[in-house]
């Protein structure tokens, strides 16, 4: 009898347990979704996001500096949209780069016309080169993790080199009917590539720990072997002109929480408007799906792929994921903006396929200090891959360094990775995002492309990947 009773004592305390843990999810979906269903304030007039330029990004290291975003409302017919936005910032980052950037978009200066400029100028002492084609390019990752805990650190540097890279753009979007619309933008960018300095880099360094410099890099034996040739090898002055047709059917351009957005374009770069002319196309669908209503859960998928008419287009114009209006050209096809959490310009190559999707969850909205203020966390998956590989052939006859500089692979395969984020998001444009991605092949011990896309990635952020 006891025994029993026992029993039915654990029964009761198990159905109270479930009744309670079932209350408390109801009632938390309900806080969640009443909250959502608070009306905004409406913005009007000039709405200032001065901040620290404090943030992370694996690929670059820690990020200081200032950032100013300046969102005009208008009167407020536009909210949440803006009428314009301004963002100017100074940044400096720890693995030795600087961005320096203004920005506007405009939406009312020009009757009937959005026009966006920008002017940027990005500094790497250090920026990454892991070869072309993907994983038919083999990255030492045990060198590396070697020098990292002490031992061969005179490998470290062998995947950099340096980039300076300035960037003007002006971009006009009008409508032409409905939410089809047509794009042109007129652009030019100067890259100045080489070997990295070991000056910079030993310095402070004793004797024994500097990094000698007669220990050529990736970048030095794709030199010398020929594979990127004299004309683009040290970069050089590119401009010209950019074609495209849009339809764009969201909610809402910060965080949207439904709609369509897709865009093709055509980037022409001449001989007699650049040092070495080159021809590209880039087809991208971005589609924003309402899982519960009024933004609590978005699921927000990204397509995209960049080819080059021909089979040539100078090295350094390749890891870019082209973008026009309001947003920058996504630099390194791997890293934020591209694919979270592998390597920054791991994926590089001719022609690139890539995808992004992730669930973005809503689970708090509030008004503070006459501010809309909404907090949000999304989990993720990004890939790639390189559909259309280089001429690589040069390089098997270089004197490899141990690691090897091409795989067994002649071909690319797809590149994933997955990972989670938060996000702060004060009226629906000023967005904060931390987010961790890691790859695939970090679990793929048994696999030769174990650990070929790093070991993951941290980055502190504005906005949205997409």
């Amino acid at each position: 009898m006891a025994f029993h009773a026992h029993n039915r004592i654990f029964a009761v305390i198990d159905i109270d347990m479930k009744r309670n843990t079932l209350c408390t999810l109801i009632l938390f979906c309900s806080l969640a979704l009443s909250a959502q269903e608070k009306k905004d304030i409406i913005k009007t007039g000039l709405n200032f996001g001065p901040l620290p330029a404090v943030g992370y990004d694996e690929d670059k290291g820690f990020q200081y500096g200032a950032i100013l975003q300046i969102f005009d409302y208008g009167d407020g017919t536009s909210y949440p949209n803006y009428e314009s936005k301004t963002h100017i910032e100074y940044s400096r980052f720890t693995k030795g780069s600087q961005l320096i950037q203004v920005r506007h978009d405009n939406k009312t200066l020009i009757p009937g016309l959005r026009w966006s400029t920008m002017l940027r100028a990005e500094i790497d002492k250090a920026y990454d080169f892991y070869g072309l084609n993907g994983y038919a390019s083999n990255y030492g990752w045990e060198r590396i993790a070697e020098g990292k805990s002490g031992e061969n650190f005179r490998f470290n540097p062998f995947y950099r080199m340096q980039r300076n890279h300035f960037t003007f753009r002006s971009d006009f979007k009008g409508t032409i009917t409905g939410n089809f619309q047509w794009e042109a933008a007129l652009f030019a960018k100067y890259m100045k590539i080489g070997t990295i300095n070991y000056d910079n880099i030993n310095k402070g360094k004793d004797e024994s720990t500097v990094f000698p410099a007669d220990i050529p890099t990736l970048y030095d034996l794709y030199v010398e072997s020929g594979t990127l040739n004299e004309k683009e090898a040290d970069g050089g002055f590119s401009s010209g002109i950019r074609l495209g047709l849009a339809y764009d059917s969201r909610d809402k351009e910060g965080a949207p929480g439904s709609g369509i957005w897709a865009e093709a374009h055509v980037t022409a770069a001449p001989g007699f408007l650049s040092e070495e002319p080159y021809y590209r196309y880039s087809f991208t669908w971005r589609h924003y799906v309402p899982v519960i209503r009024n933004d609590v859960l978005t699921f927000a998928y990204r397509l995209n792929y960049e080819g080059n008419f021909g089979s040539y287009c100078p090295f350094y114009i390749l890891p870019f994921l082209t973008a026009m209006g309001e947003s920058i050209d996504r630099d390194g096809m791997g890293g934020y903006g591209t694919v979270r959490g592998i390597m920054r310009a791991r994926i590089v190559g001719l022609d690139m396929a890539t995808y992004s999707a992730e669930f973005r969850w809503r689970f708090t909205r509030f008004r503070l200090r006459k501010q809309n203020i909404a907090l949000a966390l999304n989990l993720f998956s990004d890939g790639a891959m390189v559909t259309r590989g280089c001429d690589l052939s040069p390089l098997r006859s270089v004197e490899s360094p141990p690691v090897g500089i091409l795989g067994d692979r002649t071909k690319d395969s797809l590149h994933a990775s997955f990972g989670a984020g938060f996000r702060f998001i004060m009226n629906e444009n000023f967005i904060v995002g931390v987010e961790y991605g890691t790859p695939l092949t970090r679990f793929m011990k048994n696999s030769p492309l174990y650990n070929q896309d790093g070991s993951g990635s941290t980055y502190v952020n504005l906005g949205y990947c997409f």
